[in-house]
């Protein structure tokens, strides 16, 4: 008999919690679960210490997956011995679960924990141990999450749509340099619309960011986008919902194990799976391979 670790968040609504209980109808149907509600990193980490070779199973999206890689992190086990995962997508964007075609109903998505195999996936780690999960960026993509935050509470991922329209006519770009696996990418003599260093596909609920990213492969999919002027701006916009921006002359798209970003006389802020990180001048991203296997019906390399 499977045995699985439920993982519910203590804070979770009615409406979550009668999705929750279709989901775990499912899982019951196949194996012995353990639920356990957590509403702190302290409490994740321990239940994900005491888990005693439990699969895991995980409700919510990308920040969500974001506790669970840092308590996994905080527990000792990140890289070692991965632990087997299930992921009910429950957040509000979702953004890894569209990358490995997870679907939105969560008892679907426990079915696929029943019924697919577990394919490795990778997590980026900062030079401050700050994990990610799926995505970080900079520039135009963190100023939309930041000023699509609020929206999103009341909106849900219309908030997205917000934030991209009121950061992308806005920003004006930053003297960045960009460094990949040794290779310059960028020199910060020019200015950038956005960096970002993702694991999965899409960021801000859909938007087909790196659309070549595979999850499981080793690499970060590292996208820097020049495009400054008004004109360019929309014709980036206009292809980026597609994935098509990384056929523009003046976006870059690339592979890399390590990635770091240098701002030129100044700091720059930074979006790491939906949360704001403190302004810095410098900061790595490095690719954990394989630090967890997910259920999924998609290949992740």
């Amino acid at each position: 008999m499977r045995r699985f670790l439920f993982i519910a968040n203590s804070s979770a609504g009615s409406s979550d919690r009668a999705r929750t209980d279709a989901a775990l109808a499912v899982l019951r149907e196949h194996g012995d679960v353990d639920v356990v509600t957590t509403g702190t990193i302290t409490e994740l980490t321990e239940a994900l210490a005491g888990r005693d070779g439990r699969e895991i199973i995980v409700a919510g999206g990308d920040g969500s997956l974001n506790a669970f890689v840092t308590a996994l992190c905080r527990a000792g086990h990140l890289g070692q011995d991965p632990p087997t995962v299930g992921l009910l997508p429950m957040g509000t964007g979702n953004d890894f679960a569209r990358t490995v075609e997870l679907p939105t109903d969560p008892a679907e998505a426990a079915r696929i924990v029943i019924d697919s195999p577990p394919r490795p996936v990778d997590v980026l780690i900062d030079d401050e141990d700050r994990l990610v999960a799926n995505a970080v960026h900079i520039g135009v993509g963190e100023e939309a999450g930041r000023i699509a935050a609020p929206w999103k509470e009341r909106l849900g991922p219309i908030g997205y749509v917000i934030g991209g329209f009121a950061a992308g006519f806005g920003q004006v770009g930053r003297h960045l340099k960009v460094v990949a696996d040794g290779e310059v990418v960028a020199d910060g003599s020019h200015r950038i619309l956005q960096v970002v260093v993702t694991i999965g596909q899409s960021v801000g609920g859909g938007t087909r960011i790196a659309p070549d990213a595979n999850p499981g492969d080793g690499k970060a999919e590292v996208v820097v986008s020049r495009t400054i002027s008004a004109k360019r701006r929309l014709l980036y916009a206009a292809t980026v919902n597609r994935g098509r921006h990384t056929d523009l002359d003046d976006v870059v798209s690339l592979r890399a194990q390590t990635v770091t970003v240098t701002g030129v006389n100044h700091d720059f802020a930074a979006n790491a799976d939906g949360e704001t990180l403190e302004p810095a001048r410098e900061r790595t991203w490095q690719v954990v391979p394989g630090a967890y296997r997910l259920h999924s019906p998609e290949a992740t390399a």
